[in-house]
């Protein structure tokens, strides 16, 4: 891979996952076109870099033209779906809390089709609980603030975490337009907040 398509990555994952990347989500899903990236190069380069921070990535779907990317740290959301809340709303769709990570992985990239989207993979992004269960109940309707998510209990919560997740986007995405790269703009974000 050219450093212009790992820069180009690079700039995409700022754009896409900045919380996840900060230590702020559990995980973020976006597409990517297949023309534009090969993806086991994507995934060897993501390792390489990432993986000693405890991020991974998945490609849960692909089809001729997309892949969808999951990136997710595994330490969060094993600790997210570790909650009572969130095990009992996944133990409905299927997911046993004695399953390991990667075959709940499995089980949600089995039910994910391009362009269309189980229920559950809110939990997979952390979304709350309550505002997954208001988006199936409502059918995405009736929702009291949309964002990130449709949300439909607690709208000031709500907003603060977007206000956060748009934070550790512009924060990422000036660094890079500053012409830094993102292993950097992260090692500099963990000092300014430790």
């Amino acid at each position: 891979m050219s450093k212009q398509d790992e820069t180009s990555f690079e700039q995409m994952l700022a754009v896409h996952s900045a919380p996840t990347l900060l230590g702020v989500k559990c995980g973020n899903l976006f597409a990517v076109h297949q023309s534009d990236f090969c993806l086991d190069e994507l995934s060897e380069i993501f390792e390489s870099k990432f993986g000693n921070m405890g991020l991974k990535i998945r490609f849960l779907c692909s089809c001729r033209e997309r892949a969808l990317v999951y990136v997710y740290s595994k330490d969060l959301l094993e600790m997210w779906f570790a909650e009572e809340k969130t095990a009992s709303f996944m133990k409905e769709y299927g997911y046993s809390s004695d399953m390991t990570l990667d075959e709940k992985l499995s089980l949600l990239e089995s039910r994910i089709n391009c362009g269309s989207f189980p229920h559950e993979i809110g939990a997979f992004l952390g979304y709350p609980i309550d505002d997954i269960r208001g988006f199936i109940e409502n059918e995405g309707q009736n929702f009291l603030l949309c964002g990130f998510w449709k949300v439909y209990s607690n709208p000031a919560d709500a907003q603060n975490t977007f206000d956060r997740y748009i934070f550790c986007k512009n924060y990422l995405c000036n660094k890079i337009d500053q012409g830094m790269d993102l292993i950097r703009a992260l090692s500099i974000f963990k000092e300014e907040t430790l």
